[in-house]
């Protein structure tokens, strides 16, 4: 257990001490004593506080302790606090409710810092770049803000623009962060479980994720891309010419704030299509496109004058593989019509729970927190719920859920958030229905069979020549197996007849395939 990243100069040595004194001493103020798995250490964090001058918040709301700690320590530590907001398959809710209400707010940086960054990044003079820059940022948040500009062809456009030194701070915390998580997982009566540091290094991913702008401009390209067909979101173009690792100049898109319901309103705007077009784009991007903006929040969504989505800020996406779309799609269908033993099943098909869960008894768990959700009309039926409940479910069952999966439930909570405020009778069932149908009919099936038959189609033809050789070896292997070099089985002639029959079935149908799909393709 050990912090890493203390440098030996006295000065940079002497400011991570006092960062991790002050820290240290506001976390002990956290009344986290029922949590601790043995006497002895409960005695020892009493020490330490006396030591440390510091005294524990005798109150009971936990969870409100450490939503004021977790603010005094700065904007590193609010961002954390923010994921672990979402973590409802390990915090109880009392402290997940308090986590949640955390607010992301930061002062600006000068524009005298603004300008050196552009500058530096980009190898030419602000001047030459814009003809009007906006020195007054939009938006500030802890890792970047943005101003408005206007390029010399006379674009309009929005810079994006990190902060100075953000690198050596959040390094700093991120270091601190470990090593109270190691201390966490050791003293903690279900830290192996919780996996503290395993949270902090996925926080730290999504961190340094933030810090290069040219990731969220590739996240936000591929969507952009991924949407062109469509008339019912826009995304902004990046300018790839002027975008680094720490500035991002993308196409200004402006809109009135979806959260303006009243404005909205009375520019005419069909609310209802709004709110199902929401749901409509959240499910394309999980079923069709396996990618999704994970940090749909109403700051980052904006309605066009058309009643159009405009989708902003792509530092935060999820994306999920085919495996964790099949088995969400099975478990979404079954859901709805309350088959809980097949939703234990995909659980435990999936490996999202261990392999030795018993079905009946987390069938059983699964019907008693979803059943008075299903006696509502499908119209209140709640999707963020639905998962909501079946991670409280899982807790009992000591599953951490994926990360992933963990943002797919943020992000839906925000989606259902904002089409319900748009239109409370906003059916969300009757909406995404349509989208898993359609997905399920194309990836289950015998369409899906021949469609990766053909993507393997030339590694099989690559192979094929092969194909003799490698069954000779088997023959000799085999020989070796039976003269007793490999002696866990006896000899039998019985197996070796079968082992044969098999390889030669396999090649008979392996050539059936080639001629088929030489006949589909043709």
């Amino acid at each position: 257990m050990t912090l890493k990243g203390f440098n030996k100069e006295p000065v940079y040595f002497m400011k991570k001490t006092l960062r991790f004194i002050k820290i240290f001493r506001k976390i002990l103020k956290v009344n986290f004593t029922v949590y601790i798995k043995h006497n002895k250490y409960k005695f020892l964090l009493k020490l330490i506080r006396n030591l440390f001058l510091s005294y524990s918040d005798n109150s009971k709301n936990i969870g409100k302790q450490l939503k004021n700690i977790l603010e005094e320590l700065g904007p590193i530590f609010v961002k954390f606090g923010q994921l672990l907001s979402t973590r409802h398959d390990m915090l109880s809710p009392e402290i997940i409710e308090e986590l949640s209400i955390l607010q992301d707010k930061v002062k600006p940086f000068a524009f005298v810092e603004v300008k050196k960054i552009i500058e530096s990044d980009l190898d030419e003079s602000i001047e030459n770049i814009f003809s009007n820059f906006k020195e007054e940022p939009v938006a500030s948040a802890s890792v970047a803000q943005v101003h408005y500009a206007e390029l010399k062809d006379n674009r309009k456009v929005a810079v994006k623009v990190l902060r100075p030194n953000m690198k050596k701070q959040i390094d700093l915390d991120l270091n601190l962060l470990e090593f109270f998580a190691s201390i966490a997982e050791f003293i903690l009566k279900e830290g192996k479980r919780l996996k503290p540091k395993e949270i902090v290094n996925e926080f730290r991913k999504h961190l340094y994720n933030e810090l290069d702008l040219t990731i969220e401009a590739a996240n936000s390209s591929q969507i952009r891309r991924n949407f062109l067909n469509t008339d019912i979101i826009k995304i902004p173009e990046n300018y790839w010419e002027y975008c680094s690792q720490n500035v991002l100049v993308m196409e200004r898109l402006e809109g009135m704030s979806i959260s303006d319901i009243e404005n909205l309103k009375n520019n005419n705007i069909n609310l209802k299509k709004l709110a199902e077009d929401g749901v409509d784009i959240f499910f394309t991007q999980v079923f069709r496109d396996g990618i999704f903006h994970a940090d749909m929040h109403p700051g980052n969504i904006k309605v066009s004058n058309d009643g159009k989505y405009i989708a902003l800020d792509f530092g935060i996406v999820g994306s999920l593989d085919e495996v964790d779309k099949y088995y969400l799609a099975r478990n979404f269908m079954a859901f709805f019509k309350r088959d809980y033993k097949d939703v234990a099943q995909a659980h435990v098909d999936s490996g999202w729970v261990p392999k030795n869960t018993n079905i009946i008894d987390f069938e059983t768990s699964i019907r008693a927190v979803c059943e008075p959700i299903f006696d509502k009309p499908l119209k209140e039926i709640s999707f963020g719920k639905l998962l909501l409940n079946l991670f409280r479910t899982a807790r009992k069952y000591n599953v951490v859920i994926q990360p992933q999966l963990i943002l797919l439930q943020k992000t839906l909570f925000n989606v259902e958030g904002m089409g319900r405020r748009l239109y409370p009778d906003l059916d969300l069932w009757k909406t995404a229905k349509p989208n898993l149908e359609k997905w399920v009919s194309k990836e289950v099936g015998f369409k899906k069979i021949f469609s990766e038959f053909k993507k393997e189609l030339p590694d099989i033809v690559k192979d094929f020549p092969k194909l003799p050789r490698l069954f000779k070896n088997f023959l000799q292997n085999s020989r070796e197996f039976d003269s007793g070099k490999l002696f866990i089985f006896e000899k039998t002639n019985k197996l070796n007849n079968k082992i044969n029959f098999i390889f030669f079935l396999n090649l008979i149908l392996t050539l059936g395939l080639l001629l088929i799909f030489y006949f589909v393709i043709a």
